[in-house]
């Protein structure tokens, strides 16, 4: 096993396999089957060990073509209502990557919110945080806080929570909290949080269409460890090295990051 760079911590390194997939040469199955076959070198040495650990200051070459570690940007948005959440639209409508610095138009969503919804959305280059926060068997938790039309019923919290039945299925059982009731004019609503962990096209909104509620508001408040907090419509900022470091490690990823900047933006 290669030793651990003494000026580097151990937070710091990378498992070979995953040093390779963050080069974006291919997945980490892929490089396990290139360092199994000897198709890997670590400063100028072949390296068939999968716990070799490498750091940012290692040369990494594949069939002796130097790769490159990339570097990854991570970003947090309160994407406001109307803005499509897309880095092209056909309509000419107005998208997130409108509302970020040239510097940033690299960057790619990770998921969506329609048209009519707002609140937080994570953009990023890095392509495997991304698959794993949007793939089905992740169970991403995402929180909302909902405002219906009506007074909602204790009985529909519980079917609510409990799964609905929609045209593509019964919804995974759900954690529903009632936050306020109010009028808007002489109508009743109901404002509550919503924490799923689907990600079917419009399921909030055809979840309380079918308990009869129609949406006035919808925000997303969090994406797993990351909340949105203070952040106000339109604005972004960079997600901390805690917040990657959290997200990482509750979908099963260690790495090191080079984006910590948490000023707001607008």
């Amino acid at each position: 096993m290669v030793p651990p760079h003494k000026s580097v911590s151990k937070d710091e390194l990378l498992r070979l396999n995953q040093a390779i997939a963050k080069t974006g040469y291919c997945s980490r199955r892929a490089a396990d089957e290139l360092i199994a076959q000897g198709r890997v070198k670590l400063n100028g040495k072949v390296i068939k060990e999968f716990g070799a650990l490498v750091s940012d200051k290692d040369k990494l070459a594949v069939d002796n073509k130097p790769i490159a570690v990339k570097s990854f940007t991570y970003v947090a948005m309160y994407k406001p209502f109307g803005i499509v959440t897309t880095c092209q639209d056909e309509h000419d409508r107005q998208t997130i990557l409108d509302l970020l610095p040239a510097n940033l138009s690299h960057l790619r969503p990770v998921g969506r919110l329609d048209l009519a919804s707002e609140g937080l959305i994570v953009l990023t280059n890095d392509g495997e945080l991304t698959q794993r926060l949007t793939h089905p068997s992740m169970h991403t938790d995402k929180f909302y806080v909902v405002t219906v039309k009506g007074a909602m019923q204790s009985q529909d919290y519980k079917l609510m929570a409990s799964g609905v039945e929609l045209d593509d299925g019964r919804t995974k059982p759900a954690t529903v909290r009632q936050l306020a009731k109010g009028k808007q004019g002489n109508v009743p609503t109901t404002t509550f949080e919503l924490v799923i962990s689907e990600g079917r096209n419009r399921q909030i909104r055809r979840m309380c269409e079918k308990l009869g509620y129609s949406v006035i508001r919808l925000v997303r408040t969090g994406i797993g460890a990351l909340q949105l907090g203070k952040m106000t419509p339109g604005t972004w900022r960079y997600l901390t090295v805690k917040e990657i470091n959290a997200l990482n490690t509750e979908y099963g990823r260690s790495t090191s990051t080079n984006r910590s900047k948490t000023k707001n933006r607008s």
